[in-house]
């Protein structure tokens, strides 16, 4: 049955890759610089390494934004989605598929009544405003610098085309790559709360996670989109909009592909971290943004004419529609997927201002002298603490998000029959598992509650601060072994 539900993952993993993967090649053969079965084999190769390796880090922020946390829910999200972009493909328009599963999230958050995290949403609709613009300056940069080269180096045109047909080879590798690493997230980023893969350790060599083999499924799917449905929506995209010619051709691809990789790449974001830069987020981007801000730059660098501003206006017309109406699909299908089937798509969360709660809050700093008059007071719905926080007016943004962090129920049983699968999985440190077994058959209503616990038993479960060495790769594997057990004990007690 779980397998049956991943389904409409796949189904929307096929749609990216009969849509978006034009966005990665379709300029290419649109010129006839590449063949197509060609450039679908390299698009289907670099799509699933790209998904498996880096595909953890943009899909992080849609899990943020909404929690799905049932397999049911996802499905029916994903489907939502996924029909969302098929039908814009029948149309022959490069839709977004970022936008279709946000627009899907959106509409699971309003019918279970959740929270939409403002601050996720926010980050990905600025993605949205910024990815073409970005992918269009970087466009007009990479124009200039080889219109300046090649004038200088004077190539003979045979050669040129011979350079030209490798450099886009490349390029599609690398911008198939950076769409894997990115879009995987909008496929399968539903999943990862109720994914029913677990970690596996191959001979203690390394490690293949839940979410990487998730994103394989996902990564297939999307190369079987390429080869199947792509050719269809290559005609829009390499041809219609503005004429390229092979050598802008080349610049389009790897301008969009640059976009694509910054979004996904945690190396990139930690390097620039490093150099004193502000943060900014891994966020699944819109790959047909990015393409169309490139063809635009492209041809504002020529001028801007020729530009065909009725194709641009279809397309600018689906990139706002498709949100909308992936969110009413979603809220219709989660209505007769309950009601109808007898699914439950969502498991309702509560919140608690137990004290135990408040004295948490009172030692994290937090005034509890706003909110001291709620406890003893449960909420049923993110919606209804939401309204209720509003009507105190003096409580800030962060504190807000504090109260909802820390009130959430979300709980657990340490159940000791899985303890021995867990050791075998050879993730957790000896201290670490020695603590966990300390804490068996105990419950806890609180993620935050769970985790001070093991923290008190070893300090094998405590972040580094930013002052200790290697914090942030220590850190960023500590927080995978957190979601590990927390995924594992919560899934069984809520399945």
């Amino acid at each position: 049955m779980i397998y049956l539900l991943l389904s409409s993952g796949l189904f929307l993993g096929w749609s990216l890759g009969a849509n978006d993967a034009a966005n990665v090649f379709g300029t290419a053969v649109g010129t006839k610089m590449i063949k197509f079965k060609a450039a679908a084999w390299i698009a289907a190769i670099f799509l699933i390494l790209g998904a498996v390796i880096e595909g953890s880090g943009a899909s992080s922020t849609l899990g943020k934004l909404g929690s799905i946390n049932t397999m049911p829910g996802a499905f029916t999200v994903a489907l939502a989605a996924a029909l969302t972009v098929a039908f814009m493909t029948k149309l022959k328009l490069p839709v977004s598929t970022s936008q279709a599963i946000v627009g899907a999230i959106i509409g699971w958050n309003m019918f279970s009544g959740s929270l939409t995290d403002m601050t996720s949403l926010t980050k990905i609709v600025l993605t949205w405003i910024l990815c073409p613009v970005l992918s269009a300056l970087i466009a007009i940069v990479l124009y200039r610098f080889f219109k300046f080269f090649l004038a200088k180096a004077r190539i003979h045109l045979l050669d040129l085309d011979a350079y030209t047909r490798i450099g886009l080879i490349i390029a599609c590798a690398f911008g198939s790559y950076s769409l894997g690493a990115n879009n995987i997230g909008n496929v399968m980023g539903v999943f990862t709360f109720s994914s029913p893969f677990h970690d596996i350790n191959v001979y203690n060599l390394f490690t293949i996670s839940g979410n990487q083999i998730l994103f394989l499924f996902g990564g297939v799917a999307i190369a079987i989109g390429v080869f199947t449905y792509s050719q269809k929506v290559i005609k829009t995209v390499g041809k219609s909009l503005f004429k390229l010619s092979p050598v802008t051709a080349f610049i389009v691809v790897l301008s969009q592909s640059i976009v694509l990789y910054l979004f996904a790449s945690t190396e990139i974001r930690n390097a620039f971290m490093s150099l004193g830069l502000p943060k900014y987020p891994l966020v699944p981007v819109s790959s047909s943004q990015a393409v169309i801000g490139s063809i635009l730059g492209i041809a504002i660098a020529k001028g801007g004419r020729n530009i065909q501003f009725n194709i641009l206006g279809r397309i600018s017309s689906g990139w706002v529609t498709t949100p909308i109406i992936a969110g009413i699909i979603s809220f219709v299908a989660l209505f007769f997927v309950q009601n109808v089937f007898d699914q439950q798509v969502y498991h309702k969360v509560s919140y608690s201002f137990s004290h135990k709660v408040i004295q948490k809050l009172e030692e994290e700093q937090f005034p509890v002298e706003k909110i001291v008059c709620f406890e003893g007071t449960s909420f049923s719905t993110g919606l209804r603490l939401q309204q209720a926080l509003n009507k105190i007016k003096d409580l800030s943004k962060n504190e807000k998000g504090m109260v909802y962090s820390y009130t959430e129920i979300d709980s657990f049983y340490i159940d000791p029959v899985y303890f021995k699968e867990i050791e075998s999985e050879k993730i957790l440190t000896r201290e670490q598992f020695k603590s966990l077994e300390t804490l068996s058959k105990q419950s806890f209503s609180h993620e935050w509650e769970f985790q001070d616990e093991l923290i008190s038993l070893s300090t094998d479960w405590k972040y580094r601060t930013e002052r200790q060495k290697n914090h942030l790769s220590y850190n960023k594997h500590l927080k995978k072994q957190y979601n590990f057990i927390f995924h594992f004990f919560r899934k069984y007690q809520t399945h």
